[in-house]
């Protein structure tokens, strides 16, 4: 029996439940996003706030919508294309992440957010031009991005409501453990482990994002907000 015969079942297992991470967090964000913009357009109303919400709802499903597709379809022509839009969209997810985030606290923070929109567009560039040149630059990159981002963004992070900024740290301490298993090749299901990491800590940061559009209102007054766009 040959190592790839031997690891077969375990393989098609893991592409299986990978395929299912894919699936639950696409579903989620494609009912989740426009929850969130119709909530933002109720609660704030301006232009630049649900603009800004708008944008990192397109970069979310972006991501996990990219995400799965390379995934799910397996080996073709089209893979090197699909892998190259998958890596690139991380970045347009975190600068995505950010700019609401900016909006909410009253836009104090829009030349670091110029910044790191700068170096989305940069990391996205690398992706699609030399995807395989400077692997750790990339990795190093899309770290950077979220970590630096909080230390430039600082006035912007301390703006947040406590929720938030717990929401928003737990978030990316997940995705930073994330990357241990992204690049753990060698362990069973990897590929599962770190996209699970991935779909929690998008969740966590969709919450924070959540908890500031909704922000100083009493808690009858939430219900009375998401009541008619649940029902």
């Amino acid at each position: 029996m040959t190592r790839l015969q031997r690891y077969c079942p375990r393989y098609a297992v893991e592409r299986r439940t990978d395929a299912a991470v894919h699936y639950l967090g696409l579903g989620l964000a494609l009912a989740a996003v426009p929850t969130l913009i119709v909530l933002a357009v109720l609660r704030r109303g301006d232009a630049p706030t649900v603009t800004a919400v708008t944008v990192y709802g397109l970069s979310l499903v972006a991501m996990l919508g990219a995400s799965a597709i390379y995934n799910i379809t397996g080996r073709h022509r089209w893979t090197k294309v699909l892998k190259r839009l998958d890596h690139s969209a991380i970045y347009l997810k975190i600068a995505g992440s950010f700019t609401p985030l900016v909006a909410l606290t009253g836009g104090a923070g829009v030349p670091f957010l110029a910044g790191l929109w700068g170096a989305a567009l940069g990391g996205t560039s690398l992706k699609m031009l030399a995807p395989d040149r400077m692997r750790w630059l990339g990795l190093a990159l899309y770290l950077g991005m979220g970590w630096v981002g909080i230390w430039l963004g600082w006035d912007v992070f301390t703006a947040l409501s406590p929720a938030g900024m717990w929401l928003i740290g737990l978030g990316g301490c997940l995705y930073t453990l994330g990357v241990i298993f992204f690049l753990w090749e060698r362990l069973p299901y990897h590929t599962t482990i770190w996209h699970s990491f991935v779909l929690v800590a998008s969740g966590l940061i969709y919450a924070a994002i959540t908890v500031e559009v909704l922000r100083e209102l009493e808690p009858e007054l939430i219900a009375e907000t998401i009541a008619p766009v649940l029902f």
